[in-house]
């Protein structure tokens, strides 16, 4: 049985996850790694390791906080996956794929902000 890592950390994968609302396939091509990977980070048996998808995951840890206090969790999900004007026609989904995560914690601010589209 492996040794159980303690998953109360302050990235931790689930919550992250769970605040997108998506699954571990979809969690593992946002952040570049096997979707193993994304199970074992999970369960606490590994700790996320690698400087690049430790930078993706604080980034969407603080996209995910600041969406879940600005929106519903629905509202939330339905902003990441909605095409929008102000992301060139794309959703929040796709702009991490591209790795540009600040013009969506903008947008999310704007609208913390009062000042969004």
């Amino acid at each position: 049985m492996p040794t159980v890592i303690n998953s109360d950390r302050l990235l931790n994968p689930l919550d992250i996850r769970q605040g997108l609302g998506i699954s571990q396939e979809r969690m593992s091509n946002l952040l570049k790694v096997s979707s193993k990977t994304i199970t074992r980070w999970e369960k606490g048996e590994r700790l996320p390791n690698n400087s690049e998808a430790l930078s993706r995951l604080a980034k969407l840890k603080e996209i995910t906080e600041l969406g879940l206090m600005v929106y519903t969790a629905v509202g939330f999900q339905e902003f990441l996956k909605t095409p929008l004007p102000v992301f060139e026609g794309r959703c929040a989904f796709d702009l991490f794929g591209l790795g540009n995560y600040e013009t969506v914690l903008s947008a999310i601010a704007a609208d913390f902000e009062g000042t969004g589209f």
